[in-house]
C-alpha cells in the first residue's frame, strides 16, 4: 500500500492550497522585510549588551538589589549617561518587540482587515509606551516642589 502526497498548492484537498478569500493582496514590500530581519539581529545584539549592563549595575555593584529604591533611580537618572542608556534600552526593546509581534501578526492573521486592525493596535500601543517612557526618563524630578513647598525626601537637599 502506497500513499500519494499531493504536491503543495496543487489544488487538491490537503495540499496546503490557500483558500482564495484568505489570499494576501498587494504587491511586494521591496526590501522592508530584509531590513526588518536585519534590525532584529542587530538590535538583539545591542539589547543583550544594554540589558546585561543594566543588570550588572543594578544588581551586582554596591549593595546589590537591596540598594534599589526611589533614591537609587533618582541618583542614576541624574546622570545623562544613564538617561541615554535607559532610553536606548527602552526604544530598542519596544521596536524589537513590535517588529516581532508584527511578524507574528503577518504569519497568523489570515484576513487583511484583521491584520490591519491588529497592527494599528500594536503600533498605537508602541507609540504610547515609547512616548510616555521617554517623558518619564527626561522629566523625572526626584525633588518636586508643589505649590512652593518642597516634598520631603532624604535624598533631596534641604
Amino acid at each position: 500500500m502506497t500513499a500519494t502526497i499531493p504536491s503543495p498548492r496543487s489544488g487538491q484537498p490537503g495540499s496546503g492550497r490557500i483558500d482564495p478569500k484568505y489570499r494576501r493582496t498587494g504587491s511586494s514590500k521591496g526590501n522592508f522585510e530584509m531590513f526588518a530581519w536585519l534590525f532584529m539581529r542587530l538590535s538583539g545584539v545591542v539589547l543583550v549588551v544594554l540589558i546585561f549592563g543594566h543588570l550588572f549595575v543594578n544588581l551586582l555593584v554596591g549593595e546589590g538589589i537591596h540598594a534599589i529604591d526611589f533614591g537609587f533611580v533618582a541618583g542614576k537618572w541624574a546622570d545623562p549617561f544613564w538617561q541615554i542608556w535607559d532610553l536606548a534600552m527602552l526604544w530598542l526593546a519596544m521596536l524589537h518587540g513590535t517588529n516581532g509581534v508584527r511578524t507574528i501578526i503577518n504569519d497568523y492573521a489570515e484576513k487583511d482587515a484583521t491584520r490591519m486592525w491588529l497592527k494599528i493596535v500594536l503600533y498605537a500601543a508602541t507609540i504610547v509606551i515609547v512616548v510616555l517612557g521617554t517623558l518619564v526618563i527626561f522629566t523625572f524630578n526626584p525633588c518636586p516642589v508643589v505649590n512652593g513647598v518642597p516634598l520631603p525626601g532624604s535624598f533631596c537637599p534641604a
